[in-house]
């Protein structure tokens, strides 16, 4: 009978027991949540270089193609070349900012409009930007 007691007794975790794997558990939150906060921002940073690189592409073709700038993005699915204008993932909307210029990017140009865009974002990007900079 008093060995029945004993294995009860030993059966089950102390709080202390608890307590150090509470602990150790919230260690390891602790360090993993900025490394996966950190990881999210970078992805979202390499998705708006990759929409930046893809929409000033089209902007390029568009003139080259059409031999005028389109006036807007919305000349770019009007076109044929997006079906959506893609949302900026730092803002999680479409507002992309463009930037309007006289320029003519090609000799059989006609009309200026627009030669590029930019992130309506006002955040800093890890490597110290501004992100509407890029």
């Amino acid at each position: 009978m008093a060995r029945r007691r004993k294995t009860r007794r030993n059966a089950g975790f102390t709080l202390l027991e608890l307590m150090i794997v509470m602990i150790v558990m919230a260690i390891l939150v602790s360090i993993a949540v900025p490394i996966y906060k950190t990881s999210l921002l970078k992805s979202r940073e390499a998705v708006l270089r990759q929409d930046l690189f893809t929409l000033r592409s089209l902007i390029s073709q568009y003139t080259l193609d059409k031999q005028k700038a389109p006036q807007g993005l919305d000349d770019l699915i009007q076109g044929g070349y997006l079906k959506v204008i893609p949302k900026d993932p730092m803002t999680g909307e479409p507002n992309w900012e463009v930037v309007q210029d006289d320029v003519l990017l090609s000799v059989d140009q006609q009309d200026p409009g627009i030669n590029d865009v930019h992130s309506a974002s006002s955040a800093t990007a890890t490597d110290g930007t501004a992100y509407s900079s890029w």
